[in-house]
């Protein structure tokens, strides 16, 4: 079978760069061994935000008459029940990527796909194998959960993200290892609906990529909701007796922790192994594919995108450099991505939600810096909600009053930072937003609220 453009892997930047690309008037394949959509819609982003929204409709039934509602009866987490919604969810948008994919007419083909030379894709599948050949071949095949040596996983007692969104059970403790982004939704998680969870990061701070400020804020509503927080703390092993984990920690000092499952978290690894690179001479260095601007490898035709080249491993990144990718092949006019404006999102409760240096990285890079703070108490919008905690945080540059950085934690924010992304994209200073005006009563009016806070430092 021969066509334009092949890809390897239907997530976020395969099945973007599918739809782009058949837009475009290529024919079009893309290769899938699971299931479209890859890990964000199956196992990832979606999933995991459909057990959060659980979540937190069981804390609003739990505080239901602090906000003047009565329920009469027992109020209980069903946690199969949660799971269950949570794969429809997934299966939902599973199907819709099928649809996309019929109506821009790219020719799905489910099975492994490995690269035997340079325009030759072979496809093995239980039907048996097949050869697709393409005039250009897109990489996209993403990542998998990472494993430490002192951490395998074994789906039951020792699990990664898969099994922590598939449990048929809900364990009555748990143990996360790494307060990145995963860790940090799964441990809320299991803490809001009754798991005791304790939460260990080898970092100083949780959540270590972002504002230190933002990081204690939200370590704060963890203990307060009575999870156990380690930082500076490695694990150094974890044996199962009685069907328990008894899990050594070395931090300030060592001490054991029992619990019922240990969710490592600890990052992603990239999906590299049995893809055939080696045949056509591409060399990854630590793990990544190299490519330029326009996500050329060093092998003319072929291209990698997403979570196997170097920036961040997010969903909303793979899915641009789809599009420009997609759109160099066809020789349109494409603006390379601004890897430091890359927005970054945790859906905790409170969310965080950041772009850009934080106050001591903008100092670390010598910046002249000002910053201006608006906290959540002080918003009509929060306090009616009835969720105080957070704040917005800005960072400028003195010089000129440009955006260095914004960080937020609270209600909702992750719908708040794209004012910051678009403003930084387009050199927009601080006096321009605030010259915008915001809503009232909103969350989003404490952007503005923190930048005249900034200004008048």
């Amino acid at each position: 079978m021969k066509y334009d453009i092949a890809i390897i892997g239907s997530g976020p930047g395969g099945y973007v760069a599918a739809e782009k690309a058949s837009q475009l008037g290529y024919k079009v394949a893309l290769i899938e061994k699971e299931r479209l959509g890859g890990i964000c819609l199956n196992w990832g982003c979606i999933p995991t935000k459909a057990l959060l929204k659980s979540a937190q409709a069981y804390h609003y039934a739990v505080k239901s008459e602090d906000y003047g509602v009565k329920i009469s009866g027992e109020i209980k987490a069903d946690f199969n029940k949660m799971v269950e919604r949570s794969r429809n969810v997934a299966d939902m948008m599973n199907k819709g990527v099928e649809f996309l994919m019929k109506k821009n007419n790219v020719d799905v083909i489910f099975g492994k796909g490995t690269l035997t030379k340079e325009k030759t894709i072979e496809v093995e599948s239980e039907a048996g194998k097949q050869t697709v050949e393409a005039d250009k071949i897109i990489l996209a095949c993403g990542a998998h959960s990472r494993v430490l040596p002192n951490l395998p996983q074994d789906g039951k007692h020792i699990i990664g993200y898969r099994e922590a969104m598939t449990l048929d059970y809900q364990p009555e403790s748990m143990l996360v290892v790494g307060s990145g982004a995963i860790g940090s939704e799964f441990a809320h998680f299991y803490q809001s609906i009754g798991t005791q969870v304790t939460l260990v990061e080898f970092m100083p701070t949780i959540v270590p990529n972002e504002d230190k400020e933002v990081a204690s804020t939200l370590q704060r509503v963890f203990k307060k909701n009575g999870m156990k927080v380690y930082t500076s703390t490695s694990v150094d092993s974890v044996n199962v007796v009685d069907n328990k984990c008894v899990v050594t920690l070395s931090g300030k000092k060592t001490e054991t922790v029992e619990c019922d499952v240990v969710l490592s978290a600890v990052g992603v690894e990239t999906n590299l192994a049995g893809l055939g690179l080696e045949n056509i001479g591409i060399e990854p260095v630590k793990g990544k594919v190299p490519v330029n601007e326009w996500y050329e490898t060093s092998v003319e035709g072929i291209y990698a995108i997403g979570d196997i080249v170097g920036g961040p491993a997010l969903a909303h990144v793979a899915s641009k450099e789809a599009e420009v990718c997609v759109k160099h092949i066809k020789g349109l006019e494409v603006k390379p991505i601004s890897y430091n404006n890359i927005p970054g999102c945790t859906y905790t409760t409170p969310e965080i939600a950041s772009v850009g240096l934080s106050e001591d990285k903008a100092k670390e890079q010598g910046y002249n810096t000002k910053t201006g703070k608006f906290m959540f108490m002080a918003s009509g919008k929060a306090t009616a909600a009835g969720n105080r905690d957070g704040f917005v945080k800005v960072v400028l540059n003195a010089d000129d009053n440009k955006i260095l950085g914004c960080s937020m934690i609270g209600d909702n924010v992750t719908e708040m930072i794209e004012e910051i992304v678009v403003a930084r994209e387009n050199s927009l200073n601080a006096q321009d937003l605030i010259d915008s005006v915001h809503p009232h009563p909103t969350m989003s009016e404490a952007v503005a609220e923190a930048l005249n806070s900034a200004l008048n430092s």
